[in-house]
């Protein structure tokens, strides 16, 4: 496949997805839009492989394969129509191997037939691999210094996961996945061999508290790095920014005992955004 017919489709992919991502990026300059794009296609290809039915020693074979797909990309050898796409942007902004490398590597534990993360250490690694690493290869492509955009890639990364996790939880109990970390649970008495049983615990609501708290505390901390950059270069991050955080307002105002009542923004809020 040519680099023109790759761009195209990975294009398609960021647009069907039908995420507010595919809006904010549209901001960027072209080069920039197209490498985002890029990194995106990736991203949601390794993740929906974790997601998407099958055994758990077929998704990780097929990781396996994305891995060496990702040492043919960097030898400026790419087989598959979302490497090829990378090859440009991976040329113009020097983007890093170790960060492909990092998503894969979290990802592998979403394809694990039963997720737990033992310790809070653990949950903060396992969102440091599946989304910093991608907020670092944003700020390669945005242009933002290294010391800059650091911080930025570290708070939000860890903010937008944690309310993803936070979002999730009742559908995530559903297929054994317990992101939650078990020290916390074990501080409140919740056992968590069984992950719908937890999360009916009585205590459970407090722990999400207190989740919610830390992730409070990294939105505070990404807003206050992304004041220390260009508004004009970091503008898609803000506004993942304030998309994720109107999200993460609602999940608290709704609370944690209907955990199966979904929250989304409401027509307002997106024209706002």
């Amino acid at each position: 496949m040519k680099p023109c017919q790759a761009l195209v489709y990975v294009t398609s992919i960021v647009r069907d997805s039908g995420t507010s991502f595919y809006w904010a990026m549209r901001l960027l300059p072209v080069q920039k839009r197209n490498a985002i794009f890029a990194v995106y296609a990736f991203c949601r290809e390794v993740d929906d492989i974790a997601d998407n039915p099958g055994s758990e020693s077929d998704k990780l074979r097929q990781l396996a394969d994305w891995r060496l797909e990702i040492e043919r990309l960097f030898s400026g050898k790419p087989q598959l129509p979302i490497s090829v796409a990378l090859i440009n942007p991976i040329k113009q902004f020097n983007l890093c191997k170790k960060s492909f490398l990092a998503v894969i590597e979290g990802v592998e534990t979403d394809a694990l037939k039963s997720v737990r993360m033992p310790t809070f250490l653990a949950l903060e690694n396992y969102c440091d691999h599946v989304a910093c690493a991608v907020g670092r290869l944003s700020n390669q492509i945005f242009g933002v210094e290294k010391a800059l955009g650091e911080p930025v890639a570290a708070a939000l990364g860890q903010a937008l996961q944690l309310t993803n996790i936070l979002r999730d939880i009742y559908e995530d109990a559903d297929i054994d996945r317990l992101y939650v970390p078990m020290d916390m649970l074990s501080e409140h008495n919740i056992p968590s061999v069984d992950a719908r049983l937890a999360i009916a615990h009585p205590s459970f609501p407090r722990v999400c508290d207190e989740l919610a708290t830390i992730a409070r505390i990294l939105y505070q901390d990404a807003e206050q790095a992304l004041g220390q950059c260009d508004r004009k270069t970091m503008l898609p991050a803000i506004m993942m920014m304030q998309n994720y955080r109107l999200i993460f307002d609602k999940l608290v105002k709704r609370g944690w005992t209907n955990l199966n009542k979904p929250v989304s923004l409401n027509k307002a809020q997106k024209l706002w955004l």
